[in-house]
């Protein structure tokens, strides 16, 4: 009895996840079911634009801290390749899945990925369904020699579709060429000469796991010189809000420190009134950026866990 209810089930999950290339708007949908704003019509959640450009001017290391704060865990990994070291990358994950090839398998799954209009390698997919500020994220199993996701022209590719670079648990080659890409980064593994082979992708836009980080759809990706995190869609204004508010708080810090106004112990703990007090006068005199009000201040500074 066991068996008859099982066969379904197992045949539903690898069609959904491993022959179908995608999964269905529904399954995303429930995935990323605690994001409440825009989606694309593939159910990927939209992030805001804004909330990505503020994401490039915050600390990486605030990002984790924050998210340790919320119970995530699994989001970060470093250990990486990088053409651009000191620029990072911000927008929201379109994810790819590589498996070692098997020839029965991979001939099926290009004949539907065929019928569905892609066309080409299936490494060139994922090219297709990105938009402006994604980030293509794909797990290829950290193969290194003949595991080159991409090289120079679908790096062209990637970003004339994306104005965005890749996080890659792979390999690519032509870094020269890439380089010659104004404004495209690339993490990945390592970079190898030879091309893609005995690789097949099993799936597109569906959970991945990326060293020790997972990466859902829609997240939003952030690099630096230390590596990569995934912040999860519906944390992402809030996360990046705080880190936002952190760097201020730091400046504010540091000018006191070097002042000699505050001892460290003071700054570094819970404000007294009289630092927030200091803070608010010292904020009205930065240009270019609006003052938080005590209410404002006084609501971040509160149950903080970073």
């Amino acid at each position: 009895m066991k068996l008859l209810y099982l066969l379904p089930l197992t045949t539903l999950l690898w069609t959904t996840y491993a022959n179908a290339q995608t999964i269905p708007k529904e399954e995303l949908t429930f995935l990323t079911s605690a994001w409440k704003g825009e989606r694309f019509p593939d159910g990927r959640p939209r992030i805001p634009d804004a909330v990505i450009d503020q994401a490039r001017t915050v600390s990486l290391d605030d990002v984790w801290t924050i998210l340790e704060g919320e119970g995530y865990h699994c989001q970060f990994e470093g250990g990486w390749k990088m053409i651009h070291a000191d620029k990072p990358i911000a927008g929201r994950a379109v994810t790819a899945m590589f498996i070692p090839s098997r020839p029965d398998v991979e001939q099926a799954m290009k004949e539907r990925g065929i019928q569905k209009g892609f066309k080409g390698n299936s490494n060139s997919w994922p090219i297709q369904q990105l938009s402006k500020g994604d980030v293509y994220v794909a797990d290829g199993f950290g193969k290194i020699a003949d595991g080159t996701l991409i090289g120079s022209t679908l790096g062209n590719a990637i970003y004339a579709r994306s104005g965005n670079g890749v996080v890659f648990n792979a390999a690519a080659r032509d870094l020269e060429g890439l380089k010659e890409i104004e404004g495209f980064n690339a993490l990945v593994r390592d970079w190898d000469p030879s091309f893609l082979k005995n690789v097949m992708l099993s799936g597109l836009n569906v959970p991945v796991r990326i060293g020790r980080a997972v990466v859902l759809p829609g997240d939003l990706v952030l690099t630096s010189s230390e590596g990569v995190i995934f912040v999860p869609a519906h944390l992402a204004e809030k996360v990046i809000g705080i880190a936002a508010f952190i760097q201020v708080k730091d400046q504010f810090g540091f000018e006191m420190l070097k002042a000699g106004r505050y001892t460290p112990g003071e700054i570094d703990n819970n404000w007294t009134d009289a630092i927030r007090e200091a803070f608010l006068e010292w904020q009205h005199k930065q240009p270019g950026k609006r003052p938080m009000t005590r209410q404002e201040l006084d609501k971040m500074l509160e149950k903080r866990t970073w």
